[in-house]
């Protein structure tokens, strides 16, 4: 009995579903820049002016002008104030030079002409001080080539019956010919307070 030949049939091919639809094309990938581009500069169809002379800006320059200027305002109005200011520091500055000249008026060896030169000897000081303490030293004995004997006896008496703070150095003083003006005016404003405080200087009342 013999075993019959098996005959292996060949597979059918599987049909594979047809789409109604038809095939789209592969999308396309664009650069990210220019979508960059749009986020950065969006598409605005209700674009605003930015504030002009009569925005917001405006109003805020004009109330800090109305604040510390008056009605006045641009650069022209700032170097009105600023002059102002300066003439006012400088009046300030006069009548002090002019109070130094007449409490050192009879007293030789001064002659108070500014805050720098003047004041050079240290006889300038001695005379305002002995003016308000003539019994604290003998002026008569001073000698005008003895700066730094000057200003120790000055500096050091006025802090000592005034209360007026020490703001100048001595070795400051005899190491330059001028001293500085600014130093000097410094000095003698706080001179000056101090006296009146002593109640030996009369200010005007308000």
């Amino acid at each position: 009995m013999g075993w019959a030949q098996t005959t292996k049939l060949p597979q059918r091919p599987v049909l594979q579903p047809v789409s109604l639809h038809p095939a789209r094309c592969p999308r396309v990938l664009r650069s990210p820049l220019p979508h960059r581009r749009r986020r950065r500069r969006p598409r605005n169809a209700g674009c605003q002016p930015l504030p002009g002379p009569g925005g917001a800006r405006a109003q805020n320059r004009k109330a800090i002008v109305d604040k510390f200027g008056g009605a006045a305002s641009g650069p022209t109005a700032l170097f009105r104030n600023t002059k102002a200011a300066g003439a006012a520091i400088g009046g300030v500055k006069n009548m002090l030079l002019e109070w130094c000249r007449a409490m050192t008026r009879n007293y030789e060896h001064v002659d108070i002409q500014n805050f720098s030169s003047s004041w050079s000897s240290g006889m300038a000081f001695c005379a305002l001080i002995h003016k308000f303490f003539p019994d604290a030293f003998d002026y008569a004995a001073l000698d005008p080539t003895k700066r730094r004997h000057n200003f120790t006896l000055a500096f050091s008496t006025a802090e000592k019956l005034a209360d007026c703070a020490q703001l100048l150095e001595v070795d400051d003083m005899v190491r330059f010919a001028v001293p500085d003006s600014k130093c000097v005016y410094t000095y003698i404003q706080e001179l000056y307070r101090s006296l009146v405080q002593k109640g030996l200087v009369k200010t005007k009342k308000k």
